[in-house]
C-alpha cells in the first residue's frame, strides 16, 4: 500500500467535498493486513502534515473500535498486529502534538476495556519506567495515556474484577506516582519565573489532578488516605495558587490556573461526598478559600467553569449538616447571597452578547437539563442546597432580595430590565424543590411562596403586553411557566397556552424557540389520571397554521449547518403531529413537502444528530396516522429521498429510513406486497447493509414486515435462503441474537411448513451448536420462547410433534434432552407476560394434541402437565396495546450510537392469540374440548401419570371449572 496516498486519502476525509470518497477508499484499503500499522506510522512521521496526521489518529482509533476484538473478546486482526500494535501505541502517544494524544488516547481505551489488565498486564510496568524526574513532555504523554485507560472506572458498578483491576494499578502505580506528584511541585517552585517550564510542570500538575479524581473514583486509594494531610496541603496550596505568568490574555479562555484550580475542585467534591471520615477533619480550609475565591473572582467567561466547580464543591459541603450551621443565621445568609449568589446569578455582558450572536448557544447553557457549567446552574444548585437546609430563613433572605431588585425595576424599567431579570431568577430558584424533571417540569414547590401570584403579578404582563418588552424578559415569562408548567391548573394553561403560541411569532431567535420548547412540553403534559392538559381538539384547529409556521422558521436559513441546528423547532413539530393524530390527514400535501425538502437539504452533509432525529421521528408520527388512508401519496413523495439515503450511504439516516419504509408498507391498507416495496427486498439482502450493527432492528422488522405480505412473492424469486443465511449470521453473535430470533419467528409465521420444512433441520443444527458451545441466558430464554412459538402454532401445521420430528432426525433422543434439560426449566424463567403466554398456549397443545406425548413419552406428558400448572399459579396477563408514544432521552450517553429506535412508530410485540384474555379459562376450555373429543383420554392419562395427589388435584379443577362455575 501507497503510504503517500493512504496519507492524502486521510487528508481528504477531513474536507466535507471529499470526504464521501475518501471513506469509501478507506474502507477498502482497511481490509489489507497491517492497515492499523500503516496509519500508526503516518501518525509517527513529522514527513506527513498535521491534518494527514490527525487523521490519521482519528480513523485509527475509529478502526480499533470497529475491529480490535468480536463480542466474545476475541481478537479480528493478526495476533502480530496485536502485538505490534501494543508494543508501538505508548510509545508513539508520548510523543505526539496533544491533539493526536487526545485521539490515541480514546484508542488505548477501547483497548484497555478488552484487554487490560489481564492480556495487557505489562503495561502498567511499561508506563511506569518511562516517567521521569523532570522531563515533563516525556511524563505529561505517560499521564494522559495512564488517564486514558483509568478514568474508564468512572461509570463502572463496584465489582470483584474492577477492584482486581484497580489494586494492579495500585500496586504498581501509587509510588511513583507520589514520588512524581512531589517532584513536580517542587519543580514549578524552582521554575517560578520559567514561563515555558512552568507551563510544561502545569500541564502535569493538571493531568495529576485527574489521575487522582481515577484513581480515587471508587475507592479512597490508601496511598492518598495514608497521606491525606500532605495530599490536602497540596491541594490547597494551588487552590490558593498565583502566578502572572499563568494568567491569560483572554478574557473567554481559561489558562493553565483556571483548569488545574477546576480539577482540585472536582477531586474537593468527590472525597466531600464519598469519603467525609478521611477528608473531614481537612474540609474548613477549603471552604474558607472558595468562599475568597468567589468574592474575588473577575466576571470573566474564563473564570466561569472554576467558578461554577467551586460553587459545586459548597454545594456537596452543605450537604453535610456540621458544615451547613456555619450558614444558619440571617447575617451569613445576607452575606453568601449578596456576595456569592447574586454575582453569579445576574446576567453579564457576555451573556448578552451570546444571546445575539450565537441565540442556539444561549439555549442550550440556559436550558433546565443542559450538562453545561454554568456559573447560574451551580449558583442556583447552591442556593437549593441552603434551601433544603434552612427554608425559611433562606425563603425570607432571598425575598428581601427579590422585592429590592423589583422596585429597582419599577423605578426605570427601560434602563432597569437586568433588576427584574434576576428578581425573576432568583424568586424561580427558591420557589422550586428538587430538580427540573423533563416531562414534569417542578413537581415540588415551597410552600412559603405562591408562584401563581408571583406569575400574575410581576410575569405575565411581560407574555401579554403589546408595547416593547425587553427579550430577555420575554424570555423569563415563557421559561416560567415552562419550569412550572405541572402546577398550573388546566383552565389556567387555556388562558396561558395561546401566549406561548403567539411568541412563536416573534422575530427574536431565543424567544421564538423558547416559545417552541415550551409548546412541545406543554403538549405533552398530562395530570395525575395521564389525560393531555392540553386538549387535542383545542389544538387541531390551530395546527396547520402552527405547523406551516414551525417549519417556516426551520427553514428561513437554507444554508444546510443553519437549517439543521435548532432541534427545538423540530421536536415542536413532532409534538403537534403527535398530538393531532389524523388531524394532519387535510395539510398532508403541506407537510410532506417540508419533510422532502428539509431531507434533501440535510443529507449532503447530517450534522445534528438531534435535529434529523427529531425530524425522523415527526416523520413516523405523519406516516403512522396520515397515511393509512392515502398510501400511495405518501409512497410517492418520500421514495425517492429515503432511497436516495440508501443509494449514497447516508449511514446517519439509513437506520431511520428501513423504520420508515416498515412503517409506510405496514400503514398500506391493501395486505399485500406491491411492486413498490417487492423491488426493495433484493437490495435490503445485501450483506452491505447488514455490516452495521445500527442498521440490523430495522432491517429485521422491515423484512419481517416485507414477509408478512409476500412470502410468495420470495419463494417464487428464491430469496428464502438469503433470509436464511442473515438469521445465520444474526445468531452465531451474542450482540445480535435477539434480532437472529425475531427474524426466525416471522419466517416461520409466514412460510408454510412445506417450504421451511427443509431448512428446518438445519436451523436447528445452529440453535444446538449455539446451546451446546456458547450458550447465554437471554439465548436460551429466547430458544425456549422459539420452541413454544412453534409448539403452540398448530394452527399454520407446526405443533410439538413437528418440532419432535426434525431434532431426532439431527440426533435420535436429543428432544427428550433438550425437553427435560433446557426447555422445560427454563420456562418458568420467562419473564415477559407475552412469553409465558406463548409458553401456555404450546405446553396445553402438547398436553391435548401431541401425537408424541400421548403415546412415546408418557413421562413427558406429566412433567409438561406440571410446567403448565405452575405457570398457571400466576398466570400471565398481556396489556392491551398502550398507545402512548415515550419519549427518547437524547441526553443518555447511548443516544445516537448504533441503532436509535424511533418511537412514533415503534412496532408493539405481536400477539398471535389476540383472543386468548383470560388463559386460566382458554387452558380449561381446551383440555376439556380434547377429553371430550378422545373419549375421556385426558382425564385417563392425568390418573397415570401425574405423580403427585396435588398435581391431580390441580388439573382436575381447570377439568372441571367451566361446570363448577355454570
Amino acid at each position: 500500500m501507497d503510504m503517500q496516498r493512504l496519507a492524502s486519502t486521510l487528508e481528504a476525509s477531513l474536507d466535507p467535498s471529499q470526504n464521501k470518497q475518501a471513506e469509501t477508499t478507506l474502507l477498502q484499503q482497511q481490509r489489507e493486513r497491517g492497515f492499523s500499522l500503516l496509519l500508526l506510522q503516518i501518525v509517527a512521521s513529522d514527513a506527513h502534515g498535521s491534518t494527514a496526521r490527525l487523521a490519521g489518529a482519528l480513523y485509527f482509533k475509529n478502526f480499533i473500535r470497529r475491529n480490535w476484538t468480536d463480542e466474545d473478546g476475541n481478537y479480528k486482526l493478526p495476533e502480530n498486529e496485536v502485538a505490534s500494535i501494543k508494543r508501538e501505541l505508548i510509545g508513539l502517544m508520548i510523543n505526539v502534538p496533544s491533539n493526536i494524544q487526545y485521539q490515541l488516547g480514546d484508542a488505548v481505551g477501547v483497548i484497555a476495556d478488552s484487554d487490560f489488565w489481564r492480556r495487557w498486564d505489562t503495561l502498567v510496568d511499561d508506563l511506569v519506567s518511562r516517567l521521569t524526574p523532570d522531563n515533563a513532555r516525556t511524563n505529561n504523554g505517560v499521564l494522559q495515556v495512564a488517564h486514558s485507560i483509568f478514568k474508564r472506572w468512572q461509570p463502572l458498578y463496584r465489582s470483584d474484577e474492577l477492584f482486581t483491576e484497580i489494586n494492579h494499578v495500585l500496586g504498581k502505580f501509587s509510588e511513583p506516582f507520589v514520588q512524581l506528584l512531589g517532584s513536580t511541585d517542587r519543580l514549578i517552585d524552582e521554575n517560578k519565573s520559567n514561563k515555558p517550564a512552568l507551563s510544561q510542570y502545569f500541564a502535569t500538575l493538571s493531568l495529576m489532578m485527574k489521575l487522582i479524581y481515577d484513581l480515587s473514583v471508587q475507592d479512597l486509594a490508601p496511598v492518598f488516605e495514608d497521606n491525606m494531610e500532605s495530599l490536602t496541603s497540596l491541594l490547597h496550596k494551588y487552590l490558593i495558587y498565583d502566578n502572572s505568568l499563568l494568567q491569560t490574555d483572554a478574557d473567554n479562555e481559561a489558562g493553565p490556573l483556571e483548569l488545574v484550580k477546576s480539577e482540585i475542585f472536582e477531586v474537593l467534591i468527590l472525597y466531600s461526598q464519598k469519603y467525609e471520615d478521611a477528608f473531614g477533619p481537612f474540609v474548613q480550609q477549603f471552604v474558607g478559600s472558595s468562599w475568597n475565591l468567589l468574592t474575588t473572582i473577575g466576571l470573566d467567561t474564563k473564570n466561569d467553569l472554576l467558578v461554577s466547580k467551586a460553587l459545586q464543591f459548597l454545594t456537596s459541603v452543605t450537604r453535610m449538616s456540621q458544615h451547613a450551621q456555619a450558614f444558619n443565621n440571617e447575617e451569613t445568609m445576607s452575606q453568601v447571597i449578596e456576595r456569592v449568589v447574586l454575582p453569579n446569578l445576574s446576567l453579564r455582558e457576555s451573556d448578552l452578547e451570546l444571546f445575539e450572536d450565537e441565540p442556539i448557544e444561549f439555549i442550550r447553557r440556559d436550558l433546565e437539563g443542559s450538562d453545561s457549567d454554568t456559573r447560574r446552574r451551580a449558583a442556583t444548585d447552591f442556593l437549593q442546597q441552603l434551601l433544603a437546609q434552612f427554608q425559611k430563613l433562606v425563603t425570607d433572605v432571598v425575598l428581601r432580595y427579590v422585592n429590592h431588585y423589583l422596585s429597582d425595576y419599577s423605578k426605570n424599567p427601560s434602563a432597569n430590565w437586568k433588576s427584574k431579570d434576576t428578581a425573576i431568577y432568583l424568586y424561580s430558584s427558591i420557589a422550586a424543590k428538587g430538580a427540573v424533571t423533563v416531562s414534569q417540569g417542578v413537581k415540588s414547590v415551597n410552600e412559603l411562596v405562591n408562584i401563581l401570584d408571583f406569575f400574575q403579578a410581576h410575569v405575565a404582563t411581560d407574555l401579554v403586553s403589546e408595547s416593547e418588552v425587553q427579550s430577555i424578559l420575554k424570555v423569563d415569562a415563557i421559561k416560567y411557566l415552562y419550569i412550572f408548567r405541572s402546577q398550573i391548573s388546566r383552565q389556567q394553561w387555556r388562558d396561558a397556552f395561546p401566549l406561548l403560541v403567539k411568541h412563536l411569532g416573534s422575530s427574536e431567535y431565543v424567544v421564538y424557540t423558547y416559545a417552541a420548547i415550551a409548546v412541545e412540553r406543554v403538549l405533552a403534559l398530562t395530570d395525575a389520571s395521564k389525560q393531555s392538559v392540553i386538549s387535542p381538539s383545542d389544538v387541531k384547529p390551530l395546527s396547520a397554521q402552527l405547523l406551516q409556521h414551525l417549519f417556516q422558521l426551520i427553514e428561513r436559513n437554507p444554508d444546510p449547518a443553519k437549517l439543521q441546528e435548532n432541534e427545538f423547532l423540530m421536536r415542536c413539530v413532532m409534538r403537534v403531529l403527535i398530538v393531532i393524530r389524523d388531524g394532519s390527514i387535510p395539510i398532508t400535501d403541506s407537510v410532506l413537502t417540508h419533510f422532502t425538502k428539509i431531507t434533501q437539504i440535510i443529507s449532503p452533509n447530517p450534522a445534528n444528530p438531534r435535529f434529523y432525529y427529531y425530524h425522523f421521528e415527526a416523520l413516523g408520527a405523519f406516516i403512522r396516522f396520515a397515511a393509512p388512508p392515502q398510501s400511495d401519496k405518501f409512497e410517492s413523495a418520500l421514495y425517492p429521498v429515503l432511497v436516495h439515503a440508501i443509494q449514497n450511504d447516508i449511514q446517519e439516516f439509513i437506520p431511520y429510513v428501513f423504520q420508515l419504509f416498515a412503517a409506510l408498507l405496514e400503514a398500506n391498507p391493501s395486505g399485500t406486497l406491491t411492486a413498490y416495496y417487492a423491488s426493495l427486498i433484493q437490495p435490503v439482502l445485501g450483506p452491505e447493509l447488514w455490516s452495521s450493527r445500527g442498521n440490523i432492528p430495522a432491517l429485521v422488522r422491515l423484512i419481517s414486515s416485507l414477509m408478512t405480505r409476500g412470502a410468495s412473492q420470495i419463494v417464487e424469486n428464491k430469496q428464502l435462503e438469503p433470509i436464511l443465511g442473515i438469521f445465520q449470521g444474526l445468531i452465531t453473535t451474542k450482540t445480535n441474537e435477539a434480532y437472529g430470533f425475531e427474524l426466525l419467528e416471522s419466517i416461520m409465521a409466514n412460510f408454510d411448513p412445506s417450504t421451511i420444512g427443509p431448512y428446518f433441520g438445519t436451523i436447528l443444527q445452529l440453535l444446538f451448536t449455539r446451546l451446546q458451545g456458547s450458550k447465554t441466558e437471554a439465548f436460551s430464554s429466547r430458544f425456549v420462547r422459539f420452541y413454544h412459538f412453534v409448539s403452540a402454532r398448530m394452527d399454520r401445521g407446526l405443533g410439538a410433534d413437528w418440532f419432535i420430528g426434525h431434532a431426532n432426525q439431527i440426533q435420535d433422543g436429543i428432544y427428550v434432552q433438550l425437553y427435560l434439560g433446557v426447555i422445560l426449566p427454563d420456562t418458568q424463567k420467562l419473564a415477559r407476560p407475552l412469553d409465558r403466554k406463548i409458553a401456555v398456549i404450546s405446553l396445553t397443545k402438547t398436553l391435548t394434541d401431541s401425537t408424541a406425548f400421548a403415546q412415546k413419552y408418557p413421562k413427558g406428558w406429566g412433567y409438561t402437565c406440571e410446567a403448565l400448572l405452575k405457570l398457571l399459579e400466576n398466570p400471565p396477563t398481556v396489556a392491551s396495546t398502550d398507545d402512548t408514544i415515550a419519549d427518547q432521552d437524547v441526553d443518555d450517553m447511548s443516544f445516537g450510537v448504533g441503532f436509535t429506535q424511533l418511537q412514533t412508530i415503534k412496532r408493539p410485540a405481536r400477539d398471535y392469540w389476540p383472543e386468548v384474555t383470560d388463559v386460566k379459562n382458554w387452558v380449561a376450555t381446551q383440555l376439556q374440548e380434547a377429553n371430550a373429543r378422545s373419549n375421556g383420554k385426558i382425564q385417563a392419562f392425568a390418573q397415570d401419570r401425574l405423580q403427585s395427589p396435588e398435581m391431580l388435584q390441580g388439573l382436575s379443577m381447570y377439568m372441571n371449572m367451566n361446570s363448577k362455575r355454570g
